[in-house]
This record gives C-alpha cells, sequence and structure tokens, in this order.
C-alpha cells in the first residue's frame, strides 16, 4: 500500500484528534492570555490616570474643601440618626448639618523651580 492510505486509515479512525485537541487548546490558551493582556493595559491606563490628577481637597468627614467656609464649618447635610433599636444600631434618620469643624485633607503643593541634580565631581 502507497503511504497516503496509511495517512487516510489513520485520518478515519481518528487518529488525529489529539492534533485537533493541542491546536484547541493552544487556541484557547491564546486568547485567554490576550484578554489578560488587553485587561492589564487598561489597568495600567487607569493607573497613569489617577496617578495624573490632584489630590482631591477631601475633608475627614468625606465632603469635598468647597462645602466649607473660611473657618472650617461644613455647609452639608447628612442623615442624622433619631432612633436605635435593641443593639444600639440607628433605624430612623433625619437630615442635619455636618459637625466636622475643620479640614485636614491633603494641601495642594505650591510649584517650587529646583534646579536638577548633577554630579560635579
Amino acid at each position: 500500500m502507497e503511504w497516503y492510505w496509511w495517512l487516510l486509515i489513520i485520518f478515519w479512525t481518528g487518529g488525529f484528534g489529539w492534533l485537533v485537541d493541542n491546536g484547541r487548546t493552544a487556541l484557547r490558551n491564546r486568547h485567554e492570555r490576550r484578554l489578560e493582556l488587553l485587561e492589564a493595559g487598561k489597568r495600567e491606563r487607569l493607573a497613569v490616570e489617577a496617578a495624573n490628577k490632584p489630590p482631591e481637597p477631601v475633608c475627614g468627614c468625606t465632603h469635598h474643601l468647597a462645602k466649607h467656609d473660611k473657618q472650617g464649618k461644613c455647609h452639608e447635610l447628612v442623615e442624622v440618626p433619631t432612633a436605635w433599636d435593641e443593639q444600639k444600631k440607628p433605624v430612623r434618620f433625619e437630615p442635619g448639618g455636618c459637625n466636622c469643624q475643620q479640614y485636614v485633607g491633603p494641601q495642594p503643593l505650591s510649584q517650587v523651580y529646583a534646579d536638577e541634580l548633577t554630579d560635579l565631581g
């Protein structure tokens, strides 16, 4: 018999199934790696964007600095608990003023000029 008949018999009996399985597995792994690379690129892009933003001036009460006056009093309305259950958990809330008194968030840095560091020696 010619060699191609042997090849055809092996093909008919499913002898190349391992080749098909290996190909499918390789394509699936390649696809998963590609998705992981795309997700890593997205995370990196978001991290770079977050790093380029200036710090948000947020008070300890989590309200923005714009909600505070020059004396540090916060003018934002918050939910104040008015009734509690037997486990001392609040059950009912009413709107009330925020009790914080002072801004404690990050201070924006001023622009400073500094010469480059060079090795003179």
